[in-house]
């Protein structure tokens, strides 16, 4: 319904484009049957907005990162969607019968676990670095920040051994493919997290599924626009009243996760609102859209 209202506003939209290029061996999900470049892009419009996430993922490099059966979320959880949405794929990425170990305990893991569990698993863990948070928050403790407490998803009451405070170590493989992780138990002294001594194991695992966030935008594309970047790689721009949200390239300005790194819905809605002043008002000199 706001698809269709956008469109009657005189919004086109282009899906399946691939902006610039992504680096070989890139494994951001990668759908586009049309490419793009940034200098047709500036060529043709007036100004372009970067608004595009933050996509990279983070990993987790420990010998054996290579092995077969070591995968990223975001390439195994957007190969359901499409099945989901009708389409037919080869090769999906599938844990039917497979004892699989989720590294990471957000929301995206909380997905991989669901996902993992109808998929058929033999067996779901779930990998969190923090200590296993109160079942019942200390409010008067935490106020005015978001609470501290145990979370569990309708993927966890599914069926997950939830496993806190531990570190992978090592991905053990045979003949190129992932066997098991070696791990240890870890302890949080001073903020600084310490290995704790003689609390090494080693876990079956036939499918392990990073799901740890997300770092940056894919570096590759902001390169293609030449904008200056952050040192966590993200786009530099402020979001300055006057001249906010441009970036150092002619033409572009940048919102959202592409300009903060990984954050909440909220900001991502605010920084668009006002990055869409801002181009108004570098297009018109003026704008009467709300800050």
């Amino acid at each position: 319904r706001r698809v269709a209202q956008m469109k009657a506003e005189g919004v086109s939209f282009r899906t399946n484009v691939l902006v610039g290029h992504l680096s070989e061996g890139s494994k951001v999900t990668n759908d586009a049957k049309e490419i793009v470049s940034p200098d047709q892009l500036r060529r043709e419009f007036d100004a372009v907005v970067l608004a595009g996430g933050a996509e990279q993922s983070r990993d987790l490099p420990v010998p054996g990162r290579e092995l077969d059966g070591v995968h990223f979320a975001m390439e195994f959880l957007p190969q359901q969607n499409k099945v989901n949405a009708g389409d037919k794929l080869k090769g999906q990425l599938r844990a039917d019968g497979k004892h699989v170990i989720v590294i990471g305990g957000g929301d995206t893991g909380s997905d991989c676990v669901g996902t993992s569990n109808r998929h058929g698993a033999a067996s779901v863990t779930q990998f969190e670095l923090l200590p296993q948070p109160p079942e019942q928050e200390d409010k008067p403790l935490t106020w005015p920040y978001w609470p501290i407490k145990l979370r569990s998803s309708s993927s966890h009451e599914e069926g997950c051994t939830r496993e806190f405070a531990i570190a992978t170590k090592e991905f053990l493989g045979e003949k190129g493919k992932v066997t098991g992780l070696k791990t240890v138990r870890v302890e949080w002294v001073n903020g600084k997290m310490v290995e704790v001594p003689g609390s090494e194991q080693t876990l079956k695992a036939d499918l392990v599924l990073l799901a740890m966030g997300f770092v940056s935008p894919v570096a590759s594309i902001l390169e293609a626009f030449g904008v200056d970047k952050d040192v966590r790689g993200n786009v530099r721009a402020s979001t300055d009243a006057t001249g906010g949200y441009k970036t150092s390239a002619d033409k572009v300005f940048a919102a959202g996760d592409m300009r903060r790194g990984q954050s909440l819905v909220v900001w991502a809605i605010r920084e668009g609102r006002q990055a869409a002043r801002a181009v108004d008002e570098y297009l018109t000199g003026r704008s009467d859209l709300p800050r």
